[in-house]
């Protein structure tokens, strides 16, 4: 009897380790979103107010080989201006890169055709900054 005891608390025990560390896992997995991953979110949406959340104060945009600098607040209005226009279909990151700085290119898909998107993340004091992007014709 006394063995059998042991062996159900042994059982319950890994029963509860188990739950525990599955459920601690996906905890994690849920809160690695970043600035990185929340600028792709923001792109498959179409949504500029998304990406301002991370615009720097002056924002590089190259849309089909017109190129400015621009302030934070009329990089948003351009976004919302060009997401408005060519509303997204689909996102496919097709590379990425860096630590510090990161970048991200891949094809934006929109009723209006498909661009090659790439986007700049730099760090800036303890946040990340996005300070380039560049819509390309295919």
């Amino acid at each position: 009897m006394n063995k059998l005891l042991m062996m159900l608390g042994v059982v319950l025990l890994g029963g509860i380790f188990t739950a525990f560390t599955l459920s601690a896992s996906s905890f994690n997995k849920s809160t690695v979103a970043g600035p990185f991953e929340d600028v792709v979110s923001a792109i498959k949406q179409g949504d500029a107010s998304g990406l301002s959340r991370y615009l720097d104060n002056n924002v590089e945009i190259n849309i089909t080989g017109k190129s400015n600098s621009y302030s934070k607040a009329q990089a948003e209005i351009i976004l919302k201006d060009f997401f408005s226009k060519n509303q997204v279909k689909s996102f496919e990151l097709v590379h990425q890169g860096g630590d510090a700085s990161r970048f991200g290119i891949g094809n934006l898909t929109t009723t209006s055709g498909v661009f090659r998107l790439s986007f700049f993340l730099q760090k800036k004091g303890g946040s990340m900054v996005l300070n380039e992007l560049r819509f390309e014709n295919k």
